[in-house]
This record gives C-alpha cells, structure tokens and sequence, in this order.
C-alpha cells in the first residue's frame, strides 16, 4: 500500500513548476502565450465591486415609500462624495425649508437602488482594483479566459511545513553560519531591506519584529513558536489557511513549532543560492486540499543543471531509509527515517484500526507512527 502516500514536502535543486494564476472573477488579461515574464509583472486585473451600504430613507425622512425616489437628491448610477446630502425632505412651506430633514452620505460611492416599495436606498463603495503578478519568472504557456493565465519555470523548489504573509520576492541571504543556529535580532542588518533572510533553527518574535523594522522580505528559519505566531497575529490562528496576513514581512518555517534545527539539505541548497532572486509565499492550509509554504529560485538558461533532480518518486513506494517528517501530535514536525514498513493493521485509541510504520527520528528513539501522520520528505 506505499503506492497511496501523499507526496510529502518537497526540496529540489532543479524542477519544473507551472502557477495557476487566477483572478477572484473575470477581468483583462496583460499577456499572451509565449510571454517571458518576471514575477514583479502584472498578467491580469480586475475590479471588485465595492461593498453595499443601506440607508432607510423612509424612516430617517419620516415619509412614505413611494415618496423615497422623488426626495433623493442623487439617481441610481449617480456618485457622490461622503458628506454629501444625498436626500432631503421636503416641508410644507418654502418658508420652513431650514426644518427640512437631510440624509448625508455615509461614504464615497454610487447610488445602485433605490426602492418605493421598501424606502430604502442601496449605496454602493468604489470598486476595490485587484491585480494578479506573475509571481515567478517564466513563459506564459496558457491563457484561461479572462481569468488569468498559467506560467512554466524551472527553479529550485522548497516547501516549508507552515507560513504566514503572503507572496514577496528579493535576493537571498545567509544571516547564520549553521543551520542549528538561532536567528537573532543583531543578525538583521539594515543592507538586508527587501531581502530574504535565511536562518537556522529558530527565530523568536524580537528577530521578527526587528525583521519588519528593518524593511525584510521574508525570513526562512527551522522553527517557530506556536505562542510568538499568537503574540505577532494578535489571534489564535486555529485551522485557517493562512498567507493573507499583514505583517510586514513573509515568514516560512521549514521543520516545525519550537527549535528545530533546519535540515542540512534545506540549508545547504538555500545557502547554495544565496545571491539568487526568490519568490515566496506564507500561504498555508494544513488540512484538505493541503497548501504548502514555498520558496521558488527560478533558474535562467546558464544556470540550469542537465538533468532534473527531483528524486525519490513516490509512486516507486516507500521503502526502509527514506526520510519523513511527522504532521500530526505527538512529535509534530520531527523529522526521520522509515525504519520498516509494518502490514498488520494496529487498533488505535480511537479503536480504528489503521496501516502503520515504525520511524527512527533524530533522537534515535524508534516510534510506531499511522502512516497517515507521516510525509515522506522528496529529494
């Protein structure tokens, strides 16, 4: 049954990658097939209509329903400007005009409906311009609609196990010397603005806050703290997909919650790099339809090695040796090796019974792990 894993985290020296890059509803799309693009151009915009504000004419007025449309001062379609007076009662006498009611605009917009039957009127905000980038270097290799397009490139490719921020881009550097080594503050210097920062196993809330002082991209480290991701989103994060959050920087955790040395494959590939332009997105989603973290160092013509070394293809089975991270409590994050497949099926607490292995993690100690609990890390 090795045949059934989910490929796990990936970390590859040179691959081939294809980005959907879609927008929320159709709009206009910038390029054609055949494009070469940098991941800073725009491929596709659109508008998102803005959010509907409604007012109860009727009651504010104190008039009747079918009397709303003849005391609006604006049409359906019409724009107005906040503070504007948008409807306003009309007295009895020329003379008592000053006890006339009026009704401001509570924002900037337009009239989109205006209702005799309800008496009430339907503001709408200016719509909300939303632009797609190409995120990466590469060829346009299909247009979908007016929706967005596709984008071929080969790169280095790095999945991290959790993320927050969402996409950015800027040249990499190595802020430590080890991969067990902790990113600190005093590592961050101020050349490093718009940069992405590697460090190694761990990076506390002062480096990341030093991080956003100083203007970094992002930071890729080993491990995080589940109570300093708390502290710096200001929520608990819970089971949301992440990667829309406004932190001022992207930061990508490659082994787990805690300190976690970075693997020595991950570092010495990033540290290979290091000069190399990156793209990188926080976006997470640990459940259904899972979303890794990544980072993507697209290579040009000259750098590209002859073969693809994207090794260890799953669907060849999982055999004794192969390297795993563990995704599920306890031993979240811990990263180890199949020690041997096991074919009976083992009774769990919840009195499921399941398909298991036996791991040797990096303590030495040998553990009896559902193999749904298991990634198999590629090569």
């Amino acid at each position: 049954m090795a045949h059934a894993y989910t490929p796990g985290l990936k970390v590859t020296r040179q691959t081939t990658l294809v980005k959907s890059r879609i927008l929320p509803l159709q709009g206009e799309v910038e390029v054609k097939v055949g494009d070469m693009v940098t991941s800073d151009r725009i491929v596709a915009q659109t508008n998102l209509p803005g959010a509907i504000t409604t007012i109860n004419v009727m009651g504010r007025l104190g008039c009747e329903a079918s009397e709303v449309p003849q005391l609006m001062l604006k049409r359906e379609g019409e724009s107005f400007e906040e503070g504007e007076i948008i409807a306003e009662s009309k007295p009895l006498l020329p003379f008592l005009k000053f006890m006339a009611g009026k009704i401001p605009a509570p924002i900037t917009g337009t009239v989109e409906k205006i209702s005799s039957v309800t008496g009430q009127v339907m503001l709408r905000e200016p719509p909300e311009p939303v632009i797609i980038k190409a995120y990466i270097d590469g060829e346009v290799t299909k247009v979908v609609g007016n929706e967005g397009v596709e984008i071929k490139t080969t790169a280095t490719f790095i999945q991290g196990i959790f993320g927050v921020g969402g996409e950015t881009s800027g040249e990499i550097v190595i802020a430590v010397d080890s991969p067990d080594t902790e990113l600190r503050p005093e590592h961050l210097k101020p050349e490093f603005k718009k940069k992405i920062v590697v460090g190694g196993s761990y990076a506390g809330i002062e480096t990341v806050r030093k991080g956003i002082e100083v203007g970094i991209a992002g930071i890729i480290v080993g491990g995080f703290s589940d109570r300093d991701l708390r502290e710096l989103l200001g929520y608990d994060l819970g089971v949301a997909i992440t990667g829309h959050e406004k932190i001022g920087l992207t930061l990508v955790i490659t082994e787990g919650f805690g300190r976690i040395g970075m693997a020595h494959r991950t570092f010495a590939l990033l540290k290979e790099r290091e000069g190399f332009r990156a793209s990188m997105s926080g976006a997470t989603q640990i459940r259904a339809g899972v979303i890794r973290p990544e980072v993507i160092i697209c290579l040009n013509t000259d750098q590209l090695e002859r073969t693809d070394e994207v090794r260890g293809d799953l669907a060849d089975g999982v055999k004794a040796g192969n390297p795993i991270r563990i995704i599920r409590e306890p031993n979240f994050g811990k990263i180890g090796k199949v020690k041997r497949l096991i074919s009976e099926l083992m009774v769990m607490e919840s009195e499921t019974k399941v398909r298991v292995m036996e791991v040797t993690l990096q303590d030495g100690k040998d553990y009896v792990v559902p193999r749904a609990n298991v990634e198999i890390i590629e090569d």
